[in-house]
């Protein structure tokens, strides 16, 4: 299973795990593993990971209840209570353990411990108003992402799949238009 790390926050890229929610959304975490695996490829979280059916399913309304707030503020809507009670739960249980090594950082922590610190990276963004949170302007995409470009003038969640598809058909309607 390959996951984009591109949103610039864990919080979204656990949302950008649903792809296509415009058209036909397919859903990346279909199992507790892909959770585990998702935890594994997200440098942010701790390293291993054991998710059970219970805890999977508290991942997902995770998920579904950043995205939901994430629209609210693109929208200008007031956050529904349920969605901000998932996420202040979330953010309630311990955080991953940080640790120094030689090698750099460390964190370890249990499934639990990874959502605590998702939720509150959720919590930190949707709380700055200064940040400025976009959905992807690809038709095809619903990717949600941080713009820290200068300007912020960035359209597309990542240059490499979406912003290169925009502009390749652009590039192609443009030569198709011109005799």
């Amino acid at each position: 299973m390959h996951f984009a790390f591109v949103s610039g926050n864990p919080a979204l890229d656990l949302v950008a795990t649903v792809e296509s929610r415009h058209d036909r959304p397919v859903d990346l975490l279909a199992t507790p593993s892909d959770l585990e695996q998702w935890v594994l490829a997200c440098e942010e979280l701790p390293d291993q990971v054991t998710a059970d059916p219970a805890t999977f399913a508290s991942a997902l309304r995770l998920r579904e209840a950043v995205h939901r707030l994430a629209l609210d503020r693109l929208q200008g809507r007031r956050y529904t209570p349920a969605d901000l009670d998932t996420v202040n739960n979330a953010a309630a249980a311990p955080p991953p353990l940080v640790q120094l090594s030689d090698t750099g950082l460390h964190l370890a922590g249990d499934l639990p411990a990874a959502l605590a610190h998702v939720a509150r990276r959720a919590i930190t963004l949707l709380a700055d108003h200064d940040s400025c949170l976009k959905e992807c302007s690809r038709p095809s995409c619903s990717r949600l992402y941080l713009d820290r470009s200068r300007g912020a003038r960035r359209n597309w969640c990542g240059m490499q799949a979406c912003g290169n598809r925009v502009k390749a058909a652009a590039y192609r309607a443009r030569k198709h238009s011109t005799p």
